[in-house]
C-alpha cells in the first residue's frame, strides 16, 4: 500500500513538473510591426528577431508598415483582433506612440517599441509596455569622438573651424535629433570650433544621401571637412557623392555614419569611410525577444532596456566585418 501511494504520489509530482515546463514553453503567437521593410539596419534586425524567437518554437508574424503611420496602426489592430500574446512595435512615427499604447492597453496586449524610442511620458502610459534598443545620445557622441580624433582634429582646410553636413534621419526622430545634436557636442567638448555649412533631411535612404551630399559638395565644394550621416544608408549615398566630385575620404573629406552595417564596415576597412557606430542588431533583437517573452509571462518590466553602440574605425573594423562562411 505503501509503495502504490509513494508511486502515486510520484505520478502527481510529475505531472505536476510537466505542466510547469508546458507552461514555460508554451509557444506564443507574436505581432511584429516595423516601420518599413527597404531599411536597411531593420532588415538585419528583423531578420535576426525573427530566427531567435522561431528558433525558441514561436509564431511569429511581421509586417511592414511601408512608412505609413496610419497603415502601421491598422496592422496592430488587426494583430490586437488576432488576439496575439504580445506585441513588438518598431513605430513609423515616435508620435504615435500614445495612441498605440491606448490600443494595446484596451485589449490588454503587453507590447515592446524597439529602436524608435516614446517620449518618457509615453511609457509611463502604461505598466505593460518597455523599450529596447540604445541610446541614440551615445552613437552622435561616438561619431564625434571619431572625427576629433583624426590628425587634423576634423579641419581639412586649415581654417580653425570644422565645416560639416549633416544628413538628418528625419527631424522628428529621437535617434536623429540626438545623433544630429550629440555628434556637434562631441566636438565643442573637445574645443573645437564648428561651422554647420548644410543641414536637411535625408529620410534614413541612400538615394536621398547621394542627392543631399552632392548638393551640398556642390554649393560648398573644398570647404566641407566632414559630411555627418545619422546613418549608414545615407553615409552610403554619401561616398558615391563623394568619389563622383572628385573627393577622397582620409586625404580631404572626412565621412561618418551609424548602424555599421557590412557595406559600410567594409568601406571603412577599404578607407573610403572615416568611421561608423555599431548599433548592435543581434544584442537588440534578442533582447527585444527576451523582453517580449517576460511580458507575455506578466513579470514585472523595466522601461528602458539599453545595448551600448561601439565606435568602428579602420583600427578595428575588422572585428565587425561579416564573417565568411
Amino acid at each position: 500500500m505503501k509503495k502504490l501511494l509513494a508511486l502515486v504520489l510520484a505520478a502527481v509530482m510529475m505531472l505536476g513538473i510537466v505542466s510547469v515546463v508546458s507552461a514555460e514553453t508554451k509557444p506564443l503567437k507574436i505581432g511584429v510591426a516595423i516601420y518599413k521593410y527597404d531599411d536597411n539596419f531593420m532588415t538585419l534586425y528583423r531578420t535576426e528577431l525573427e530566427k531567435y524567437l522561431t528558433e525558441m518554437g514561436h509564431q511569429v508574424t511581421i509586417v511592414d508598415g511601408k512608412g505609413d503611420q496610419a497603415e502601421q496602426t491598422n496592422q496592430i489592430n488587426s494583430f490586437i483582433a488576432d488576439k496575439v500574446d504580445v506585441l513588438i512595435v518598431n513605430l513609423v512615427q515616435s508620435t504615435a506612440a500614445a495612441t498605440i499604447i491606448d490600443l494595446v492597453k484596451a485589449a490588454d496586449i503587453p507590447t515592446v517599441f524597439i529602436n524608435r524610442e516614446p517620449t518618457a511620458e509615453d511609457m509611463q502610459l502604461w505598466d505593460k509596455i518597455a523599450y529596447v534598443g540604445a541610446d541614440a545620445r551615445q552613437s552622435g557622441t561616438f561619431q564625434g569622438e571619431i572625427i576629433a580624433a583624426t590628425e587634423n582634429k576634423g579641419d581639412y582646410n586649415g581654417n580653425g573651424v570644422v565645416d560639416y553636413v549633416m544628413l538628418v534621419g528625419d527631424p522628428e526622430n529621437v535617434d536623429a535629433q540626438y545623433r544630429t545634436e550629440f555628434s556637434i557636442k562631441a566636438l565643442e567638448d573637445a574645443g573645437l570650433k564648428v561651422n554647420k555649412l548644410f543641414e536637411q533631411r535625408g529620410d534614413w535612404a541612400q538615394e536621398k544621401g547621394q542627392e543631399l551630399t552632392a548638393n551640398a559638395l556642390a554649393q560648398f565644394g573644398n570647404e566641407v571637412d566632414v559630411v555627418f550621416a545619422n546613418n549608414d544608408a545615407m553615409a552610403l549615398g554619401a561616398v558615391q557623392s563623394i568619389e563622383a566630385a572628385g573627393r577622397v575620404v582620409g586625404k580631404d573629406i572626412y565621412l561618418v555614419g551609424v548602424d555599421a552595417l557590412p557595406e559600410a564596415v567594409q568601406l571603412v576597412m577599404d578607407g573610403k569611410m572615416t568611421g561608423t557606430v555599431l548599433n548592435d542588431h543581434v544584442g537588440q533583437s534578442h533582447t527585444a525577444g527576451d523582453v517580449a517573452i517576460k511580458a507575455a509571462a506578466g513579470e514585472t518590466l523595466e522601461k528602458n532596456y539599453t545595448v551600448d553602440y561601439v565606435k568602428v574605425t579602420l583600427e578595428n573594423a575588422a572585428e565587425f566585418a561579416p564573417k565568411a562562411n
